[in-house]
């Protein structure tokens, strides 16, 4: 075989992975009966596209060509599994089964039942994130844990046990009835969110951006407020995405290098985007007290109704920070809200509040507090300080894009 045949097929099959993994693994699982057994069928069939392609060529539909394969190898899986003469599989639909959900046949695809499988109540809200990007998105365990600032051997325990809980359960594979929907949706909105923002800016790799992925989350928000039209906490999580998607075309240069916030090309951002977030977040800020995500759309508002970045009103955004930490403390808020303080108060403040957070477990390998507070410490002039600290962010940084920002940035404190 020709070795530029060879480098196209591959390329073909990890561009199907990336783009395809979630809709083929949503509905291998309605055939299988097993969360195992459907990643495994998958699997394998992304195997055979590698051998099989390398003959037949590329299909003209690849995400198609992986579920009609997934699917057959799952079928024979069950067929050769004594127990699928005796029982049907938990996850698989009773002959007969009708979802009296609302709205159900409004749902595209199988993500959302995935989603709302691996959010069931019965597993922690960590758990149902943690387990839903790594089913629906293809996420690796170690990209996975990154999101969530633990080891990966941690990760990998806990979907283990997740997957484990929703095949002894008995947890049924269908977007719940209306009775059941809203004890759900947090976790759901957890998964959205981080399936965004996890293509926002990517965990590793060479791109600052998985596309991917953030196109994924900005759709599966949308079907999220087709079904659940009058939550405001998915209208708040719309408005965010849209909020922050709207600048996507500005992060990166002519020579696609990352481009920060204050030195965008405003010019670029999507007032379209912009303007159907701002009224998504009128709908979100009804509720009271307002729910996080509306917080955090609240936040990209103002950024991005600022005509300048010395126009910003860092007051406001602090304000906006204090409330979110009521309403959903953590450290990467606190972080951000550190942040906001050093812009609003003064860089000594910003950097005093960044520098006691050192001490935060969560954050002792999040890159993003060392290159905060290497751009304070810039700021004051204390150039020396400053360049360990981007030395710092540049240790724990795995994304390429953002490695060679740091170093650009690291660079200019000798000028």
């Amino acid at each position: 075989m020709p070795r530029a045949a060879s480098s196209e097929v591959a390329a073909a099959v990890a561009d199907a992975h990336r783009r395809e993994w979630g809709f083929v693994l949503a509905a291998t699982v309605r055939v299988a009966g097993d969360i195992d057994a459907a990643e495994e069928a998958v699997q394998d069939a992304y195997a055979s596209a590698l051998s099989t392609w390398s003959v037949n060529g590329i299909p003209r539909n690849p995400g198609a060509w992986l579920t009609v394969t997934a699917r057959r190898r799952a079928l024979d899986m069950r067929r050769r599994a004594a127990t699928a003469q005796r029982a049907l599989p938990k996850l698989l639909e009773p002959e007969g089964y009708r979802d009296d959900s609302p709205d159900a046949g409004d749902i595209p695809d199988d993500r959302l039942r995935l989603i709302f499988t691996c959010c069931h109540p019965a597993l922690a809200l960590e758990a149902q994130v943690a387990l839903t990007l790594r089913l629906l998105c293809g996420l690796s365990t170690a990209d996975v844990a990154h999101a969530f600032l633990v080891p990966e051997a941690t990760m990998a325990a806990r979907i283990t046990r997740a997957k484990k809980k929703i095949a002894a359960a008995g947890i049924p594979y269908r977007v719940p009835p209306a009775s059941e929907l809203h004890e759900r949706v947090d976790g759901v909105l957890s998964v959205v969110y981080l399936v965004y923002t996890t293509g926002h800016t990517a965990p590793s790799g060479v791109g600052l951006m998985r596309r991917d992925l953030a196109e994924r989350g900005l759709e599966l928000a949308r079907t999220l407020r087709a079904l659940l039209p009058a939550d405001p906490d998915v209208a708040g999580l719309l408005a965010l995405i849209l909020l922050t998607e709207a600048r996507r075309d500005a992060r990166l240069d002519e020579h696609q290098e990352q481009v920060l916030l204050a030195h965008q090309d405003r010019s670029k951002w999507d007032r379209q985007a912009i303007a159907e977030g701002v009224a998504l977040l009128r709908v979100a800020l009804v509720s009271r007290p307002p729910g996080r995500f509306a917080l955090m759309a609240a936040i990209a508002a103002v950024h991005d109704e600022s005509g300048t970045w010395s126009e910003t009103d860092w007051q406001e955004i602090l304000v906006l920070y204090d409330l979110l930490m009521e309403r959903w403390p953590s450290p990467v808020v606190q972080l951000n809200r550190a942040i906001a303080l050093g812009f609003a108060a003064g860089y000594a403040e910003g950097l005093a509040e960044l520098d006691a957070l050192g001490a935060e477990p969560q954050l002792a390998r999040y890159p993003y507090l060392a290159a905060a507070r290497a751009d304070f410490l810039s700021r004051l002039g204390r150039l020396e300080e400053a360049r360990v600290a981007f030395q710092e962010a540049l240790i724990l940084t795995d994304n390429d894009a953002e490695r060679r920002s740091l170093r650009t940035r690291m660079g200019e404190l000798a000028n």
